[in-house]
């Protein structure tokens, strides 16, 4: 489990931030983990007690690397974060997908936009930048599945070249 100051990764003190010391736990989970949709919500909880589940689509890209180099470290951060549904390269950009439970957007975006670089030298990631990010709510990915205008469903799992 992470602990971040809420507003730090994305307002930097601007007017978003919480009140210095406020901290709020974000944590990522695997797809298949138990989830407890917003309709279900205990009664007395408020929607921002209760995480919700984010799925997240980040896309990096740079300078050619080698193609085997890029997919060894792809399967490397999915080793390490097997919260991953699936990732697709090529030799100058990549595109990762998985779930995220966090209270709100902005906790899922700023672990998003922290993911690629915290994890660069861990994992062997190439020196990228993130060009996109996408943070949709679980109701909203389900919607766009069923209406067939989404993404495909995650599958294969795993790491695999455009």
């Amino acid at each position: 489990m992470r602990r971040v100051r809420q507003g730090a990764a994305l307002s930097r003190g601007g007017a978003g931030s919480r009140a210095a010391g406020e901290e709020r736990a974000l944590t990522s989970v695997a797809a298949g983990d138990r989830f407890q949709a917003a309709g279900d919500r205990l009664k007395g909880e408020e929607p921002g007690d209760t995480p919700r589940l984010w799925h997240v689509t980040l896309s990096v890209s740079g300078k050619e690397a080698p193609l085997k180099e890029v997919r060894r470290a792809l399967e490397q951060l999915a080793h390490d974060h097997p919260f991953f549904l699936t990732s697709r390269y090529a030799v100058d950009h990549a595109e990762i997908r998985y779930w995220e439970e966090a209270r709100d957007l902005h906790d899922a975006a700023a672990v998003a936009l922290r993911l690629w670089g915290e994890h660069r030298q861990t994992a062997g990631l190439p020196p990228w930048e993130i060009v996109g990010l996408e943070v949709i709510d679980r109701v909203t990915y389900h919607q766009r599945i069923a209406e067939g205008y989404g993404p495909p469903p995650a599958s294969p799992v795993g790491v695999h070249p455009f």
